[in-house]
């Protein structure tokens, strides 16, 4: 462990040297190719696209109220939880914001606006202040609801079909723009995340057109206007809360709880008799959960904002550190990104295939729709190839992170010799992070704590 870790954090600092020496503000790019060609992309393949993603989610949905309540039986929780919060997480940061196009949710909402044209027009003005806070509620919601809601497929229809009414309300009361811009949680979440594609997708809403233009990758995350802090600290939840999930079910964190804070703290106050205090002892375990999904990203932020107040004294910059913490805020993207495969792509490459099969018998009945509901799928992945493929993908995540955040700095500060000495302690931070994320997947796992 000790020779990847330093390994690492040689290869981030022969990046920084790098870039700092030969990327210029005049070479960076800074800015996405504009004059590159578009694509206006057919309106019959849009609607068939919106049609399908409507189509998708009512199965989704009917699959879990009519289907066997076996979450690797039933399609629902694979089409959900696998194909789209993690292949088309992925596809959007390849291809760009495809959702904000097809989205089922605001597809529902413009079919019913046809018919109910003032519907949806907002009874009150969106508060300014609120920004994307309530988006940032709702991925934490989220994040909980799959960390420890143990979702089954009817429960999974139980709350999809409760987001749909709640996309409703929140678009008759605030109007549809200002809800899938600052409130719906996925509208948020893959904009984010289409900032570092190569293609950009634009929707004319009036003229009724979609299109496509190549750009330079990561391109868009370089931008000459400050985020606000709450969609910063969206960013920095993004980050912390896929390295919990990756950290929460470990024997480390398991035997946190079990070998301190049960042994010295809850066994003076229930006993040693487990099975009388078991359901205390298990809320009290969940409650140890829930505090550290909270508390793990907010120290990420602590040290983040660190970074920045030091990055500020060595630049000797006149700009406050909550303006430069949002300056930088999309730096961190490519982190976020690298995680987020890193944790999940064996989960992908495991349960995702086996959508083969769930489409010819999608409620578990005895089905088979397409003839494929018996092909053999199984795919164990080579744990040697997974580790190494771990660990040049949190690595090339921070490299990139490296480039941007100076190529930013370049952009913010007034001379090169400011740019790059603001730099050396966001370096700190991104070596610190970097051994954080292979820490976490060196870590074995645990029993499940109080599953």
């Amino acid at each position: 462990m000790w020779l990847y870790l330093y390994g690492a954090a040689a290869a981030l600092i022969v990046s920084f040297v790098v870039v700092g020496y030969f990327v210029t503000a005049s070479a960076s790019p800074a800015r996405p190719n504009e004059e590159s060609k578009s694509w206006r992309v057919p309106a019959g393949v849009i609607a068939a696209l919106r049609c399908l993603s409507v189509f998708l989610l009512l199965v989704a949905i009917v699959a879990g109220f009519v289907g066997s309540n076996h979450p690797y039986r039933n399609i629902n929780m694979t089409l959900f939880w696998v194909v789209f919060c993690l292949g088309f997480t992925w596809f959007t940061a390849l291809a760009g914001n495809w959702f904000a196009v097809v989205s089922p949710f605001r597809t529902s909402i413009e079919w019913c606006e046809k018919w109910l044209p003032e519907l949806f027009s907002g009874r009150v003005k969106y508060p300014d202040r609120l920004a994307y806070w309530p988006a940032l509620f709702l991925y934490i919601a989220f994040i909980w609801l799959e960390l420890f809601g143990r979702s089954a497929p009817f429960s999974l229809s139980l709350i999809l079909t409760a987001y749909l009414l709640l996309t409703f309300a929140g678009c008759v009361l605030i109007g549809k723009d200002a809800w899938f811009r600052y409130v719906e949680l996925f509208a948020v979440f893959l904009r984010i995340i289409a900032r570092v594609a190569p293609i950009k997708v634009t929707r004319d809403e009036d003229r009724g057109m979609t299109c496509v233009q190549f750009r330079r990758p990561f391109s868009a995350l370089l931008g000459r206007e400050r985020v606000p802090l709450s969609l910063l600290c969206f960013i920095v939840f993004m980050l912390a809360s896929t390295a919990f999930d990756g950290l929460h079910e470990t024997a480390f964190w398991i035997g946190a709880f079990w070998k301190n804070l049960y042994l010295w703290v809850l066994i003076p106050i229930y006993g040693d008799a487990p099975p009388v205090a078991f359901a205390t002892i298990k809320q009290l375990y969940l409650v140890y959960q829930t505090v550290a999904l909270l508390f793990i990203p907010l120290a990420c932020l602590l040290a983040y904002l660190l970074a920045i107040g030091v990055a500020k004294r060595c630049a000797k910059s006149d700009l406050s550190v909550g303006e430069l913490s949002c300056w930088f805020a999309y730096s961190l993207m490519p982190i976020a990104l690298a995680y987020h495969v890193t944790h999940y792509f064996t989960l992908l490459q495991v349960q995702g295939v086996q959508l083969v099969r769930l489409v010819s018998d999608p409620f578990a009945l005895g089905w088979d729709l397409f003839g494929t509901a018996r092909i053999p799928l199984d795919t164990i992945p080579d744990m040697n190839i997974v580790w190494h493929s771990q660990v040049v993908l949190i690595l090339v995540g921070h490299i990139v992170s490296v480039y941007l955040a100076h190529v930013q700095a370049l952009q913010i500060f007034p001379n090169r010799r400011a740019a790059v000495l603001s730099q050396l302690p966001m370096l700190v931070l991104m070596v610190g992070f970097t051994a954080a994320g292979l820490w976490i997947l060196s870590l074995p796992h645990g029993a499940g704590g109080l599953a």
